[in-house]
Order: structure tokens, then sequence, then C-alpha cells
């Protein structure tokens, strides 16, 4: 930004996700050679495979692959038999598919906070907006990190509502020594390809330990039918969707799946060295993960205080948005997961809403910053302490960040013109 050399070289920038091996070529070539090319083909095909795959490896009994995690939720709530008229739970920070699942089923998702440490949903905050409506909990394990499915599960049972989980981002990740996505009713995951287990494209899973929910979704993803009845009646017994996943994706999310752990256990050793790093920097807090959980780490949010940096007439959104400009002018590929709470989103603008029942959720967005993706890659490791040179760079600068954050008005009329404000979209 005021010359000398990047932090990160230009050719270091960007590491690549997914990682698509020989392994995963040959076995999208073994898909399309065996001529079974839609899910509900007769015999064994490429998703049975992963179904049965992923469930052993979640500790669950069913595993359903689905068109993507956006319609995992809607399928997951259809089958508990939720729709119009019923209230169902929702974190306010997350992805906006999270609600959208819900309003598909056309019932109303209900925003609630979220703990400033974790981002997950707060179970006290839940507590309060169960109403006579709530009919379930959809529980999102944001950024990796399992929410606090105690508590929560408890607060389900008392009420007698249904606990969802969206593990989208939480392939392998643990609570108390059990798997995301066995911990509720039903867990829905995403295998889009910037997940950690990816597939070429779009695609989803639903677990659960429960029969007759797992019979419920492979009805629904299939128009409704009784898909194991031979031969095919065309009889539509409940109302469905066309959301099967394909044989040639679940082929190349099987082929991953074999690497999942290895990947995990390189990226948690690259990522711990990176937040080590940077925990040493005053002002910043970085992810954490409490004793009784592991994290998947898709996700690293980072919080950020001026304050505590030494810059106490800065305000947290004037010195995030001014070290959002410094990091990536080092090379360093910082960005923002989400620009507003779910509840101020446009779609949802019609519905009663209060904001400081959500408080917490846009004080995290308004004050962090993420690193999204480029940590994936098992072989990151050098990229990632790259990037904490940039981060340690900066460190050293923060005066000139704290001008840069200064209101243009406290400036001195000498100090020339600011710098326009870094685009606020997140990278890629």
């Amino acid at each position: 930004m005021f010359g000398g050399e990047r932090a990160v070289p230009r050719n270091r920038s960007q590491v690549e996700w997914p990682l698509v091996t020989d392994d995963d070529r040959a076995a999208m070539l073994r898909a399309l050679d065996s001529g079974v090319l839609v899910s509900n083909a007769e015999g064994e095909s490429e998703v049975v495979g992963l179904e049965r795959e992923f469930a052993e490896l979640t500790g669950v009994e069913h595993c359903s692959g689905v068109a993507n995690g956006t319609v995992a939720i809607t399928l997951a709530l259809a089958a508990l038999g939720i729709g119009a008229g019923d209230e169902v739970l929702v974190p306010a920070l997350t992805f906006i598919g999270t609600p959208l699942g819900v309003v598909h089923s056309l019932a109303t998702p209900v925003f609630v906070d979220v703990d400033p440490v974790t981002f997950n949903m707060d179970p006290t905050s839940a507590a309060t907006a169960i109403s006579s409506r709530t009919r379930a909990i959809v529980v999102v394990h944001l950024h990796g990190l399992p929410a606090e499915m105690a508590t929560l599960r408890e607060l389900a049972d008392r009420h007698g509502l249904a606990l969802v989980e969206d593990a989208a981002q939480a392939h392998g990740a643990t609570y108390e020594g059990k798997a995301a996505g066995s911990l509720g009713d039903l867990g829905c995951f995403s295998l889009n390809a910037t997940k950690n287990l990816p597939t070429c494209g779009e695609g989803g899973l639903i677990t659960t330990n429960d029969p007759e929910l797992s019979r419920g979704v492979a009805m629904r993803r299939q128009f409704g039918e009784a898909i194991d009845e031979r031969p095919r009646s065309y009889t539509a017994h409940v109302l469905g969707w066309n959301a099967k996943l394909n044989p040639v994706q679940a082929a190349f999310t099987r082929s991953q799946l074999q690497r999942l752990r290895d990947y995990d256990r390189r990226r948690e050793e690259n990522v711990r060295r990176l937040l080590e790093r940077l925990s040493e920097l005053p002002g910043i807090t970085v992810p954490s993960c409490p004793p009784n959980r592991t994290h998947a780490f898709h996700i690293l949010r980072f919080r950020l205080d001026p304050a505590a940096a030494g810059l106490e007439d800065t305000t947290p959104g004037a010195f995030r948005q001014a070290l959002h400009r410094v990091l990536r002018a080092e090379g360093v590929p910082a960005s923002r997961y989400q620009l507003t709470a779910l509840p101020e989103q446009e779609v949802f603008r019609g519905q009663e809403r209060d904001p400081a029942s959500y408080a917490t959720a846009t004080a995290v967005i308004e004050d962090s910053l993420t690193l999204q993706k480029r940590h994936l890659n098992p072989n990151a490791g050098p990229v990632l302490d790259l990037y904490a040179d940039g981060f340690e760079k900066a460190w050293e600068h923060l005066d000139s960040i704290a001008r840069m954050a200064r209101p243009a008005e406290s400036q001195s009329p000498n100090g020339g013109r600011r710098p326009a404000p870094v685009a606020e979209g997140t990278a890629g």
C-alpha cells in the first residue's frame, strides 16, 4: 500500500481447493462407465456407496444423498411434518441457506442470537424465542465448530421440539466424542465444492438414526414416491421434490472421503500454527475450541478490538475496514462472511424483528474478518505462514491503520485525501 514488497508474493496468494487427484478422476470415470447415472436406478450405485460410507464415518444408521445442503434442510423439516404455521428457530448469524430451507418448507424462521466466542446459537436466547408455534430448532455448527448440543438437546426435549443439525461446514467435527450429524434428530450436510468434504459442484447428505425419518427423506427427494417399490409405481404418496444426488458427484465425494481424516489432521496442524502466531497480536481474538469438541476449521473468523490494540479512539467497524484494506494490500485474502445479520436481509424485511434480540450477531459481523477456502488445502501451511507475516506486518503499522480508520472530518486539512475503502464483499 505504501511501497515495498507484499508479505504474500502474488504467486503464493492462491491455494487450490478442492484438491483433485487421479483417484478422484478415476472414481468419476468408474461412475460413468457403470452406466448407472441416476440415483434411483436399481442395484448398487455410487450414491448408495457414499450413503453407506458417510453413515459409517458419522456413526449413524441412515444417510440419504440429496441435491444440495439447502434442500437437505427443507427435506429434513418436511420429513418431520413441519410446514405452514410452524416456527423454527435458526441462528441470526449463518449462511442464508439455513433459513431459506425453513421458508421453503412454508414454516417461519425465528432468528436467535449467537454466542460471542463460538458464533453458534446461544441456548439462553433460544429458550426465550420459543413460542406455542415452535416446532423445531435448526442449530448450525458455524465455521466447523459444533454448537452446545447438550444444552440445546435438553431444551428441545423439554419443549417437545425436533432438533436438526445444519452441519454444512462441520464434516468430521465432534462433540463429546460423537460426530456432527449424529447429535440431533437429523443432520444436514452440504457437499458444495467449497466445503471440507466437496463434490464437483453441488450436493448434500442427510443423516439420522430414525428409520421412519430416513424413509420420509428418501421419498421426498424422489417426487414423494416410495423408491424401494419394484417395479416403480410412479405414485406420489407425499409432497416431494426432485432433489437427488448425481452418481458422478457421489463418486467424486467417495474418493474425497477416503482422504478426509488425513486432510483434517494436516489442516489442523497448519491452522493451529497460524492461530498461535496471531494470538500474540493485541486486539485480535482467534478461533477457539472447547475441550469437549473438535473443530473442522472450515472458516476462520477473527474478532477485532481496537481498544485492546491501543487504538482508543477507533470504532471496531472502522478498525476492521482499515485493517481489511491493509491485509489485502499485503496479499492476505481476508474477507467478510456475512455483511448483515439475517433478520436484516431483504428477503426477511416483512418479518417483525427486534435488533436487540440479535445484537451479538450484529456486533460479530461489524468487528470481524475471516479467512475462507485458502487454508483448506492440506499443503497450505507455508502460505498460512505468509498470511501470519502479513498480519504481523500490519500490526507493526497500527499508527497508519489508526489514521486510515479516523473519520475524514477529524483529519488534518493537510493530511491528504483518504484512500477509498476496500470492497466489503467476501473473497472467493
